[in-house]
């Protein structure tokens, strides 16, 4: 493939799923917007039960990232029967971890809740979202296996139509629940929960359209390949997971402005590192799938072209960013010292951008390839190693919020470096090859 051919294909993939992902957050800044204007208990409690419900459901991403590379390699393989049938295993792990899911948040709320460290007039408006937004765990982790199933056929765009859809449709939803109808915070979870459940249906029409038709009974073999090639990511992923939430709690016992303020920066900030990610979902793609179809060489250089992309983003998102920390946090709160809290952790939001921008690409380059046991030990070494000690220290040093998002640079840092060494080898490319025939 020539340059311009990769270009091409690049941009065709990583575009589309950008405003995808784009989109998705836009979900929880609604929200954020909405639920600020009600006050900063409010906020406070969103970002609170947010931290939860990312870490009950992001842990189950193995369900996309695992679909795409296994559906990718597959199809490369010119194994597309089998591609359907894994992709229905996956329906299948999606429904039993949503249920169970579901019935830990709706049982155990005050426990978790105890255990983010909220407290006080916190607590209400926290337990009443978390409740509620419980029952979207099935239709997200449907939603999730209807991205990796496409994704791995190359169709990004599809999940683009389906995403801004839902993400209005949610919009509409929280404003007429939020305010006119008073509900409040629980107005909030509800319009997320009916959003999400529209684009569940719709994205199992078209996963069933565009593969052959398998059976729908659960295939055990297929399972436990499912199973297999997720153990590790799984891992990796909540490992992270809850390095992040950890670091919420953390500003939770620092007071109730700490909090909101570090709500209002997690979300921009996973706004445009998920941004960033439209070029790792290209990588997951075309990496699978060269390698699939035994293309080392390929393989290779799609990988270092996409590095490039991701740094190049990261960069121009870096520059967006910078002046705008007096601009958007006025978006999300009116309270002044919120805003002036979020203000101190700025510069590091926006010094951020180009190292996730080679991160998320790197995760998606070995995502593609399968090679899911580096991804959990470079992972969790960055979590112990580099995230968790610096949030310990910034409590007993009382550096303040600004102490710990140095947290999160180190967790970058990290990662990146371990994996621009792994790149640089060839054992990465043998990893997908041994599934491609199993």
């Amino acid at each position: 493939m020539d340059t311009a051919a990769r270009r091409r294909e690049i941009l065709g993939l990583a575009l589309p799923a950008t405003v995808a992902l784009a989109a998705d957050p836009l979900l929880g800044l609604v929200d954020t917007a909405l639920v600020g204007r009600l006050g900063t208990d409010e906020l406070a409690a969103l970002g609170v039960a947010t931290a939860v419900f990312t870490t009950a459901f992001v842990v189950f991403n193995v369900l996309t990232y695992g679909t795409t590379a296994r559906v990718a390699q597959l199809v490369g393989a010119r194994r597309p029967a089998d591609a359907a049938t894994f992709t229905v295993q996956a329906i299948w792990a999606s429904l039993a971890a949503g249920l169970l899911v579901t019935t830990v948040l709706v049982t155990a709320t005050g426990p978790v809740l105890d255990l983010m460290g909220a407290s006080g007039d916190v607590t209400e408006p926290a337990t009443t979202y978390l409740r509620i937004r419980a029952f979207a765990a099935v239709p997200v982790l449907l939603v999730q296996v209807g991205h990796g199933a496409l994704r791995g056929l190359k169709d990004t765009r599809t999940p683009l139509v389906v995403t801004v859809v839902a993400n209005v449709a949610n919009a509409i939803l929280s404003v007429i629940l939020i305010h006119p109808v008073g509900l409040g915070v629980a107005g909030a979870a509800l319009g997320t929960v009916i959003a999400q459940g529209m684009a569940a249906v719709v994205f199992m029409v078209i996963v069933r359209r565009r593969l052959p038709a398998p059976s729908l009974r659960p295939v055990p073999s297929q399972l436990a390949t499912l199973a297999r090639i997720s153990r590790d990511l799984f891992v990796r992923t909540v490992s992270l997971v809850v390095g992040l939430a950890v670091l919420t709690a953390a500003a939770a016992r620092i007071d109730t402005v700490a909090v909101a303020g570090h709500q209002v920066a997690r979300e921009l900030w996973l706004l445009s590192t998920l941004m960033l990610d439209g070029f790792a979902i290209a990588g997951q793609a075309m990496v699978g799938t060269a390698l699939g179809e035994g293309d080392r060489a390929r393989a290779r250089a799609d990988a270092w072209s996409l590095t490039r992309w991701g740094l190049g983003a990261g960069v121009v998102a870096m520059l967006v960013y910078l002046p705008l920390g007096g601009v958007l946090p006025g978006i999300f709160t009116t309270d002044p010292a919120v805003i002036e809290t979020v203000g101190s952790v700025w510069l590091l939001v926006a010094l951020l951008q180009p190292i996730g921008g080679v991160t998320f690409v790197l995760d998606g380059v070995f995502m593609g390839a399968g090679d899911f046991t580096f991804l959990m030990g470079s992972t969790v070494t960055a979590v112990v190693v580099g995230l968790l000690p610096v949030i310990a220290l910034a409590l007993s040093r009382g550096w303040g919020l600004p102490g710990l998002w140095w947290s999160v640079v180190a967790l970058m840092v990290i990662r990146v470096g371990a994996q621009l060494w792994r790149l640089r080898g060839a054992a990465w490319t043998r990893v997908a090859e041994r599934q491609a025939t199993t």
